[in-house]
């Protein structure tokens, strides 16, 4: 039997589960991290990999709105750990920061390894142990957190605890949702696991499918009920991806959901009027094929002018040609694995925890992440997020270990206990 002392136990080693750690360890308490992975952030590591996007620097009231139906609820935790805030901790680990054109925000190494490997060596210096291969499996009938790790079964009993397991994407990494059964069985209400900032499926031919799946589709914009975005996509052998897919997934994922399809619309070129474009396309054509001439007149690449076919022969006369290149639809008939997917929607509902993200149903069993039901496009809101509810659960948590747990609760208790049953 080994005996140690720390006072509270973070599960999950992603950003929010790291975040949580630090504030913990800040709080003066000692705190043992446990990941199923054999290395931390594995999903950091892999967002990291074409450049790191931290958080945005748009307004705050602007910022908050992006997280839709869950806005109000995180609205006082992204106020505790701002994007000012995130920018300042990151460049207290030696990583200064930097506003990219479109606001996003990035570290000036413009990568996730050099700020993790800082990140780690602070936490390593506020005394955290890293367990890793240590799985969750649920709790004991006394309330112990039960792990599967290389020795055999380990229990821990902490003051407190933090759980930050993350969605249900890319489950390769670490976060495969297997937390949902373990959670529901206490009571605790879960909304499902869903993809998001996914791509789609579209009904292509076999012709586009095998000659333009991986072509770009550049600066374009998509509508969808009401809400238009610019931005890029990619054409896929399933359907398309992308930015401007990403932006419109909530929404689209759930028209499918009710009506089996959505219908999106296409601007192959937002930035011509309709009329400019009329006037072009009423240049006469010559013995240029129809290719030729949308490239030299309005200025399609083979992929776009594929497209146009897919919705049918394309328009003789300038005006329904150039109506249709504004507003081409696209029908889609599925969204992608949640596997596949860069985020994931659901988790735990917010009705089930307090402000402190405390679930009301197990006292001093805190929630962080993306484990909580909330969404947000790309573009530095999911770490943010991340990074805030990390930075909320472990305050909570060390104030819950303060207090001796007032109140009694699944995890209390002198101390903390792990036992190895080989």
């Amino acid at each position: 039997m080994e005996n140690i002392s720390p006072h509270a136990l973070v599960a999950g080693a992603g950003p929010a589960g790291l975040m949580a750690a630090e504030a913990l360890a800040a709080a003066g308490l000692r705190v043992t991290l446990c990941d199923a992975m054999a290395s931390p952030a594995r999903k950091f590591l892999l967002a990291g990999r074409g450049g790191l996007n931290l958080t945005h620097s748009e307004d705050i009231s602007a910022f908050t709105a992006r997280y839709g139906d869950a806005a109000q609820r995180l609205a006082p935790l992204l106020a505790a750990f701002s994007p000012s805030d995130t920018r300042a901790w990151c460049e207290g680990l030696g990583e200064p920061t930097f506003i990219g054109s479109s606001g996003r925000v990035f570290p000036k190494s413009f990568k996730a390894s050099p700020l993790l490997r800082a990140w780690l060596r602070r936490l390593a210096g506020l005394g955290v142990e890293f367990r890793p291969r240590h799985r969750f499996i649920g709790w004991d009938a006394e309330g112990g957190a039960r792990f599967v790790s290389p020795l055999g079964e380990t229990i821990a009993r902490a003051d407190a605890a933090v759980l930050a397991f993350g969605g249900a994407s890319w489950p390769k990494l670490g976060s495969d949702g297997a937390w949902r059964e373990t959670l529901a069985s206490r009571g605790v209400a879960l909304a499902p696991l869903l993809p998001s900032n996914c791509g789609f499926d579209v009904p292509w031919s076999e012709h586009l499918r095998q000659k333009f799946a991986g072509a770009p589709l550049k600066s374009i914009a998509l509508s969808f009920a009401a809400h238009k975005v610019r931005g890029e996509a990619l054409i896929t052998e399933h359907g398309i991806e992308g930015g401007a897919v990403y932006a419109l997934s909530p929404r689209l994922r759930d028209a499918i959901a009710a009506h089996g399809e959505a219908l999106v619309n296409i601007d192959l070129r937002p930035d011509i009027r309709l009329e400019s474009l009329t006037a072009r396309l009423s240049r006469p054509r010559g013995k240029q094929s129809a290719a030729t001439f949308l490239r030299k007149t309005a200025g399609l690449e083979p992929v776009a002018v594929a497209l146009l076919r897919e919705a049918g022969a394309l328009p003789g006369d300038a005006a329904p040609l150039a109506a249709l290149i504004k507003n081409l639809p696209l029908r889609l008939t599925g969204a992608r694995p949640i596997e596949r997917a860069i985020s994931s929607a659901g988790g735990v509902r917010f009705s089930e925890l307090d402000e402190t993200l405390m679930l009301k149903r197990m006292p001093g069993v805190f929630i962080a992440g993306e484990m909580i039901d909330w969404e947000a496009p790309t573009g530095g809101y999911l770490l943010q997020a991340c990074l805030a509810t990390g930075a909320a659960a472990g305050r909570g948590a060390a104030q819950w270990a303060r207090r001796g747990g007032v109140g009694g609760g699944v995890f209390t208790g002198a101390g903390f206990l792990l036992r190895a049953m080989l």
